[in-house]
């Protein structure tokens, strides 16, 4: 039976290389941006669905589900990618746009979920997963706004694994613990080798974290280059 898959906060690096992967295995996807101009090339590639919508707008991200409901039914898989980052110095940082990366990060996770599990729920079964970072275990200097969403979304996580498991909804919750390649590396760059994680071996776990049996659901998972120190 041909699975779909949404996307929420797709761009370049981790949700291109998901996407693809995902289209390879035969899913019907929807990509979902504020700025769906940039998935153009992408979702040509995948044949995907672009919605253009705002992860931390109530009725925006309602509407995205309501469009995917009537082109590709309930997803199977939902996977949530959006945030905000936003650095610099406690005594320098705009409340307003700190304010607006935790709406686009942790608020806007739990409007994803919310729509989500609704869909899931009534049909008995789907995957739910939240892509997280270094910020969500470790708050690092000027980081204190990007580490404020991502340890929300830990804890939203967290929280959803246990309500909704034992009724059939898998959680789990991803901590790339470095920079993606596709989106961090730059061409003849030196260094070691891996130095950066690979976009379509991340891809490769959360597809067979999606594919795992229930005695054995994952619902946390961190993955790291091996430079990377923790």
């Amino acid at each position: 039976m041909t699975q779909s898959a949404m996307i929420v906060g797709a761009g370049r690096g981790l949700s291109a290389a998901l996407a693809r992967r995902l289209a390879r295995d035969g899913f019907r996807l929807a990509l979902v941006a504020r700025d769906t101009g940039k998935l153009a090339a992408l979702a040509a590639e995948t044949a995907a669905l672009t919605i253009a919508a705002d992860a931390g707008d109530p009725a925006a991200v309602a509407r995205a589900f309501a469009t995917v409901d009537e082109a590709l039914g309930t997803p199977d898989l939902v996977v949530c990618n959006a945030s905000l980052r936003y650095r610099g110095p406690i005594e320098e940082l705009d409340p307003a746009t700190v304010m607006e990366a935790y709406r686009a990060g942790a608020f806007g996770g739990f409007l994803v979920a919310q729509q989500a599990a609704r869909r899931m729920l009534e049909r008995g079964s789907g995957s739910l997963f939240f892509t997280g970072a270094t910020a969500s275990v470790k708050a690092l200097p000027h980081s204190i706004p990007f580490a404020m969403q991502k340890f929300a979304l830990r804890a939203l996580a967290q929280g959803l694994a246990r309500e909704l498991s034992p009724r059939n909804i898998h959680v789990a919750h991803f901590i790339i613990d470095g920079g993606i390649g596709a989106s961090r590396a730059t061409p003849g760059e030196s260094g070691p080798p891996d130095k950066w994680l690979d976009a379509d071996a991340v891809a490769e776990t959360y597809l067979a974290i999606h594919r795992q049996h229930r005695s054995a659901w994952t619902s946390e998972m961190e993955l790291r280059p091996w430079v990377e120190k923790f």
